[in-house]
């Protein structure tokens, strides 16, 4: 009984902190929720498919805080919704590719390409500056499809959002920062659904899945991180218009860097 209130009061815990950053950046909170419920399954003794239900979960909460953080960010204007309708659809499609090849991916594979790229990420994260810039405008076709492509295959294999990726694309293409994270926002919709609907087919028959659970989805899971994350995702997107994210973002890296390390020695040496 013990081992499940620890469970319910981390994920409750995760999920407020993932709505925070996910209002606050843009990213979807999925780097946070993919850590935290894989060393939880793992400690309830669920290790076989962890990182499969980890990602899996972290994208269906992330269709709930991307609606919301879209929501807040479109009251005040930011959302440049003409380049959603460009990119939305070649996101979508990548998403549905990435969630088709993680279920060929083993467990430990998963883990390592999750951990790797978030070292990157927080490599960016900290030493990404606002006025690095690549053009003025974002690119047409044929390097729109391959971008958004690649955005949504990469972040339906790690179980994020692609504001981490949407928000880096759209500054160096001239967005500022608050339109490039109220934008990226809305790269989580077109992500998280058809990606968490992959892993729910591609898990639907898998054996030793945790309880309660379509296909590579914990519902309880989902319920507690996504309970949390909704009232607090407009607080963090309310902060992001208040504050200079420089320091926070840089504080961020650290600690991202320091479960990514982690998760790659898990990976290489288990």
């Amino acid at each position: 009984m013990e081992t499940y209130i620890v469970y319910l009061l981390t994920l409750l815990a995760v999920g407020a902190f993932a709505g925070l950053i996910a209002g606050l950046f843009g990213i979807g909170g999925g780097v946070v929720m993919v850590p935290a419920m894989y060393y939880t399954l793992v400690f309830l003794g669920y290790p076989e498919h962890a990182m499969h239900a980890a990602v899996g979960t972290s994208l269906s909460v992330i269709v709930i805080t991307s609606a919301r953080s879209v929501m807040a960010h479109a009251r005040r204007g930011a959302v440049d919704f003409a380049v959603l309708k460009k990119w939305c659809p070649w996101i979508v499609l990548g998403a549905l590719a990435g969630s088709a090849i993680a279920g060929a991916i083993p467990t430990r594979g998963l883990v390592f390409i999750f951990a790797l790229t978030a070292l990157v990420l927080s490599l960016q994260f900290f030493f990404g500056r606002a006025d690095w810039k690549l053009g003025d405008d974002l690119p047409g076709q044929p390097f729109r499809a391959l971008l958004a492509g690649t955005i949504g295959i990469l972040s339906a294999l790690m179980g994020i959002g692609g504001g981490v990726f949407g928000v880096t694309l759209l500054s160096v293409f001239g967005r500022s920062i608050h339109v490039a994270v109220a934008t990226a926002a809305g790269f989580g919709v077109a992500i998280g659904f058809p990606a968490a609907l992959g892993f729910v087919i591609t898990g639907w028959s898998v054996a030793d899945r945790a309880p309660f659970s379509l296909g590579y989805v914990s519902l309880p899971g989902f319920a507690l991180l996504a309970i949390t994350a909704v009232f607090v995702t407009p607080l963090g997107a309310s902060l992001a218009h208040r504050l200079n994210a420089a320091r926070l973002r840089q504080a961020f890296a650290v600690g991202l860097a320091l479960v990514a390390l982690n998760m790659l020695r898990s990976a290489v040496w288990g």
